[in-house]
């Protein structure tokens, strides 16, 4: 079963440095670790810190060819067929869950670079992402961003390896957290629509121009509380992965059994036990489902009901 995203290229402008205003870090293929100063955009000031807290939902937009291949805020080379994506305040690198609220599609994200330069968004994020958000053809979504604690302490202690002037150590590893397995495919990457440019030593970043919003999806009602499962990017598992429309968990069975009964309506609904970090979670799915085509217009419905946290999820 494959997964069909859009193939309508949004039409970029700006300029082709970017980094909120700091110095780029010196050229480094896996990045460096920085916070990085105070800066301006558009005459608003952003102050880049430390918050394990982050949690915030708002409108992302994506970039791509205008930027392929050119230095990120952490000295990256751009890549718009990574998972990656540029944020105002947060370290670089972090680790984001971003969640589109418009479908239930969610991904996770390496924190490389700044922006947006648009004051109304709050996340610019690679072309690939964008498809597998399914929002690249609409340019923008209305999204929660979530930063993920232990996958950021990982990355951020690989990046301090990378030595550098100016680098910040970042915060002692946490106690590894137990990690639930989970069934994942590897997605080809789409043809790229440009190289990335000839090396060039970074200079200071100037800020470009906001990018012209194209659309605004509205917010979602907000639903009951579910304890969230661990998860990757939803794609259709390999070797024949029954879909389903995953519309909570919890550690209650009693509260899985009253969003049970309220989504009935929509078609086969069961409840079944997961075995999460040594505590029972009890699942509310639909399904299982024929076709994406299918699946898509089935958890757009159960979204707008008010179950907002519902998503696609696959079994063997």
């Amino acid at each position: 079963m494959t997964v069909v995203l859009g193939v309508l290229a949004l039409a970029l402008a700006g300029c082709g440095t970017r980094g909120g205003g700091e110095n780029a870090a010196a050229s480094n293929a896996n990045g460096l670790y920085k916070i990085g100063k105070p800066y301006q955009i558009g005459g608003a000031w952003y102050y880049p810190a430390v918050n394990w807290n982050y949690d915030q939902t708002g409108v992302a937009s994506w970039y791509g060819p205008d930027f392929h291949g050119q230095y990120t805020a952490n000295g990256e080379r751009f890549d718009m067929n990574a998972l990656t994506a540029a944020h105002r305040t947060l370290p670089l690198p972090s680790v984001v869950q971003v969640t589109n609220l418009a479908n239930g599609r969610t991904v996770q994200l390496r924190i490389n670079d700044r922006g947006p330069y648009a004051r109304d968004r709050i996340l610019d994020v690679s072309r690939r992402a964008a498809q597998l958000l399914g929002f690249e053809s609409a340019g923008t979504a209305r999204v929660r961003v979530t930063l993920l604690r232990q996958p950021t302490l990982q990355a951020q202690l690989l990046a301090q390896r990378n030595g550098g002037p100016g680098v910040e150590p970042p915060t002692q590893l946490a106690a590894a957290e137990p990690v639930t397995p989970v069934s994942a495919q590897t997605l080809t990457s789409p043809p790229a629509s440009a190289a990335p440019s000839s090396a060039a030593t970074p200079a200071a970043s100037v800020a470009p121009k906001p990018r012209a919003a194209t659309s605004r999806l509205a917010l979602v009602t907000s639903a009951e509380a579910a304890t969230p499962e661990p998860h990757l990017i939803k794609a259709p598992a390999a070797g024949g992965a029954k879909m389903y429309i995953q519309a909570g968990a919890f550690t209650r069975i009693e509260n899985a059994k009253r969003l049970k009964a309220r989504l009935v309506r929509f078609g086969t609904v069961k409840v079944d036990t997961a075995r999460i970090g040594g505590v029972n979670v009890y699942r509310v799915r639909l399904g299982p489902i024929a076709t994406t085509n299918e699946a898509d217009r089935l958890l757009g419905d159960v979204i707008k009901s008010g179950v907002t946290q519902a998503r696609l999820a696959f079994d063997r």
